[in-house]
Formats: C-alpha cells, structure tokens, sequence
C-alpha cells in the first residue's frame, strides 16, 4: 500500500581518520585498540524514504541497497525504501566509507520506521566494527576517540576515551585517486600473514598514546601530539609495510607528506591503509597555504589536497514530512 503521509530522513556521517592501532600483539585478551579523529568536511549524506521494495541511487548505491536490506530484515520490517546518496566518502582510501555508509543507512531507516535500534547493535548485525571501534564512536560523538581493543567473542570494541579535537587546527588530507586501499578478502590475508607484533613494541605504543598523545591533545600542544602520531605511525606502519609495499601504500603520498612534514607540518601518518596521508597544522591560513604549496608541489602526480577541521558532533539527523507516493 503507498504511503500517504510519513517522513523522510536524512543523515550525514563524517569521514575519519584511523590515526593507529595500539596493541597488535594481542596478548592481555584485547587486540588492536585505535585512535580516530572525525573529520567536518567530507561525509556521505544519504535520505531515506519510505517504499514497497529497496532501491537506491547515486554513488555507491549498490553498497547502499545491501546495507538497507539487511538493516530491515535486522528489525523485522516488511516494507521496503528508496534512498538517494547525496554524496559519499571515497571508498577504501582509509576514511572509514564502509562503516559511515552502513550506520547512516541504519540509523536512515530505523528512524524511517520508528525503531529504537543501538548502534553498537547495529554495527554487530551490520558486520561493521571487526578490528575498530572508532568508526562507531566518532559517527555517535565525533571527536577524538580511543578504543580499547577488541576481545574474541566479536562485539565491536568500546570507545574507552573521547577528547574534544582543537577548533583551530586543521587536518591536510593527502589523497591518491590511483590507488585503493586494502580491503575485504586481502585484508584478512594481509593481517593473517604479518608477523607476531612484539609485546615490548604494543606497550610503547600504549605508553605514546596515554602519556604523549591524549595529555598533549588535552593541552592543545601541537608538536607533543603530533610527535606522538608520528611515532605510533612510524611503527604502524613499518609493520604492514610487508603488505603494502612501504611504510605507505602510495609512494606519492608518501613523497608529499615527507615534503609537507619539512615545511611545518606535525603528525604525519597514513590512515588504515590509506592510500589517504594525513598532515596536521595550527591553524587555517598555514594550512590552505601549505596544501596550495603542497598542490604546486605535487599535483601533477595525480594527488589531491584537501584541508579539513576536526569535528566535534556526531552524525547530523535530519526528519522531514514527506506527502507523495511512495517510490517503488
């Protein structure tokens, strides 16, 4: 039966940054924990209407019809939807696409259909969440977030710390639209085959995090933060350089950040596996002008910059009246 009067809801979730998992070793019963960071100015923005089957449209829309289908089925809902993808997060560049467009899908619908359904529940049914939970925490809160690692039983790990990112500093984004990330099938096997991490390297990397990291963070201190960053990264990275061909995926990337980490940046890394790099600066004006210089630098290799704020609120929820036939 078409519906005659109901809702629309619309729903943009941030894109992140995956700063570096803290503990591969595993061996105190939690393995990975992560860093994360919400970004302001990339996000997938989604709206959700009310229809008899499922069907989608605009970017990555067969992604989004997957995820409505096993959202409704989840909460035992018969009817089905049309959703229309405003824009997305680049997928398997590093900025957490897959886990954004699952939750804002969920959330779109249970809204849609007035279900009270938790998003933690939803990232378990969802299979989101497997190694990090940052990508939960920082579409409910934004922010700077830190997870505690995930135990063996599979809920999607804790957000165990939350820290308000600074409103001045801003977040040059390196990217390569060249090169995907590892994703799926091969990431399983690219985590299966690293080596063990050593237990002695885990607990620096803990010790860099709550005693550089987040109390520099806390205090607005850009080169204790960044130094932080950059040694977790440093030695993040050099254990899945074996699976990604470096210390980064891209080389190009890599070349830029290097450039850019000679000319003030702080905190230079490589979010998940990239090929997205990631540069952070005091203020807005050093960073439009560094990306600028940076573009001039590198643009011809086919890189982008872009200069984001760190976001400090969750997911943005947005319901409408909504009077017409329903889409089929």
């Amino acid at each position: 039966m078409p519906h005659t009067a109901t809702i629309s809801v619309t729903v943009r979730a941030s894109a992140r940054l995956h700063m570096g998992f803290l503990d591969l070793n595993g061996g105190l019963g939690r393995r990975f924990g992560s860093l994360g960071l919400s970004l302001d100015e990339l996000a997938t923005t989604l709206t959700a209407y009310p229809a008899e089957q499922v069907s989608a449209e605009g970017p990555q829309s067969e992604r989004v019809e997957s995820f409505a289908r096993q959202s409704l089925a989840a909460m035992g809902i018969t009817d089905g939807t049309y959703i229309q993808i405003h824009q997305a997060i680049p997928d398997h560049a590093g900025l957490g696409s897959g886990t954004q467009l699952a939750l804002a899908v969920g959330t779109a619908l249970a809204r849609l259909y007035g279900v009270d359904w938790p998003v933690h529940d939803m990232a378990r049914q969802l299979n989101r969440g497997a190694r990090s939970g940052i990508g939960l925490g920082l579409f409910t809160q934004g922010g700077f977030v830190v997870d505690g690692g995930r135990k063996d039983e599979g809920d999607p790990p804790l957000v165990i710390s939350r820290i308000e990112f600074p409103a001045q500093w801003r977040v040059i984004l390196v990217m390569d639209k060249t090169y995907k990330g590892l994703h799926g099938e091969q990431e399983k096997q690219a985590f299966a085959a690293l080596p063990k991490f050593p237990e002695a390297r885990a607990a620096h990397l803990c010790r860099l995090a709550l005693m550089q990291a987040m109390p520099s963070l806390v205090e607005q201190d850009l080169p204790g933060f960044g130094a932080a960053i950059h040694a977790i990264q440093q030695t993040v990275g050099d254990h899945f350089a074996p699976a990604q061909g470096g210390r980064f995926a891209s080389h190009h990337v890599a070349s830029a950040l290097a450039w850019l980490a000679r000319n003030g940046a702080e905190g230079i890394g490589q979010s998940s596996w990239g090929p997205t790099g990631f540069a952070l600066i005091d203020s807005e004006i050093q960073a439009r002008s560094l990306a600028r210089a940076a573009y001039n630098e590198f643009g011809t290799e086919g890189l982008e910059f872009m200069v984001c704020s760190g976001r400090n609120r969750g997911a943005e929820i947005r319901t409408e009246a909504y009077r017409a036939q329903a889409h089929s």
